[in-house]
């Protein structure tokens, strides 16, 4: 089993994390892959994340969702139902930096663990809640998933567009593949547990109120700084006004061209075509309002291109162009490997994985996770093992 180098820069701390959706678990991983010790506050039977498919094996013992997000953490197991569970929870936060808890507001008070009674019992306690909606405003109470969030942030109703919207224009709006809208708000979770834990020693303990639609809203700025400015962003319109998504001879890459050395590139892999060389096309406005001819004439000739000689190409010349790899290119490239991107990580049911560390370096090194997904109770076992004399660590 892995452990996180010492000098990772949340080690010695250590964070509880209760979840029954992706935005706390996601929060509590970054946590952990930063060096905290993370521990699922589980009820009986476990989080409802172990039984999220897709499963790694036949028997769908091991969900994939749960492996990833629960890498490295353990389980404590307490039923918040009776006065005993909320004793040993309480126990265990009085020895935590950080609780993440995605539990309804309707039901945190029965619990033990509302805003109140967690911050006059461990008032040095970081109290992150992640709800769809947030823990105040009139749609606190709203429960949400992955699709209601991501409608809800907008973002939902863009899509399909770019090149999808134009080979497949009758698709109604979909949502993105996974947990998009829900790992933005674990991201801003995480952000704001870092943010409290930064001037605790000042101000001590805080509540830490954040809303995925909010985080996930982020996302959609262009959008709604379009609408500020009296117009109503759509599929249709929501494309590059040239480049995006390319069809290549075998495969697709994706082309963006903001700046004019990018430009003036672009045309030099292309060969120098004579359309291109139009002097009104220097000017990136008038690019932008003869985007849907520049598109056509760029597609036409993307479609007669090997992926891996534009890439390659355009790489030399400035142009940023990136191939869409499947999860075998990705996991074989020399550049994920170098970066310390993946690591095998031993999962039950399923054998060794490669799994995603972390999307981010620390001080210009990669981080590391303690290990796979914990069994379910494992960290009151190795409670007790300890408290009998036994090494539990």
């Amino acid at each position: 089993m892995t452990q996180p180098a010492t000098g990772a820069p949340l080690a010695g701390f250590t964070a509880v994390v209760s979840a029954s959706g992706v935005a706390a678990a996601y929060a509590g991983r970054l946590l952990g892959v930063m060096g905290a010790q993370t521990i699922l506050l589980e009820p009986p039977g476990g989080t409802p994340l172990r039984r999220e498919p897709p499963f790694l094996d036949t028997e769908e013992r091991a969900g994939a969702l749960f492996a990833y997000l629960a890498a490295g953490a353990r389980s404590f197991v307490a039923d918040l139902t009776t006065e005993h569970g909320r004793t040993e929870a309480r126990d265990l936060l009085a020895h935590a930096d950080v609780f993440i808890d995605d539990t309804p507001l309707a039901e945190r008070e029965r619990q033990g663990i509302d805003q109140r009674a967690v911050a006059a019992q461990h008032p040095r306690l970081v109290h992150v809640s992640v709800l769809p909606f947030g823990a105040s405003g009139p749609k606190a109470h709203w429960k949400g998933e992955e699709i209601n969030i991501l409608h809800a942030c907008t973002e939902g109703q863009l899509m399909p567009n770019g090149l999808s919207q134009e080979l497949f224009p009758d698709r109604p709006p979909v949502k993105i593949y996974g947990q998009f809208a829900s790992m933005q708000g674990g991201i801003a979770a995480a952000l704001g547990a870092l943010s409290a834990l930064w001037i605790r020693d000042t101000v001590g303990g805080q509540f830490v109120d954040i809303a995925s639609q909010d985080a996930a809203l982020a996302v959609s700025a262009f959008a709604v700084q379009r609408f500020g400015d009296g117009a109503v962003e759509s599929r249709a319109t929501r494309s590059f006004r040239y480049g995006g998504v390319l069809e290549c001879a075998n495969g697709h890459v994706e082309l963006l061209t903001l700046e004019q050395h990018q430009w003036k590139g672009l045309v030099k892999l292309m060969g120098d075509p004579a359309w291109a060389l139009d002097p009104a096309l220097e000017d990136s406005l008038e690019r932008s309002r003869r985007g849907a001819a520049i598109n056509a004439y760029i597609r036409a000739w993307a479609k007669e291109q090997h992926v891996e000689d534009i890439v390659a190409g355009g790489q030399k010349l400035g142009v940023p162009l990136a191939k869409y790899s499947d999860a075998k290119d990705v996991l074989a490239d020399p550049h994920e490997r170098v970066r310390g991107l993946f690591a095998p990580v031993a999962i039950e049911g399923a054998g060794l994985c490669d799994m995603l560390v972390s999307p981010f370096h620390f001080g210009g090194k990669p981080l590391s996770l303690r290990g796979g997904p914990p069994v379910l109770g494992e960290y009151r076992n190795a409670r007790r093992s300890k408290k009998a004399g036994a090494d539990a660590w």
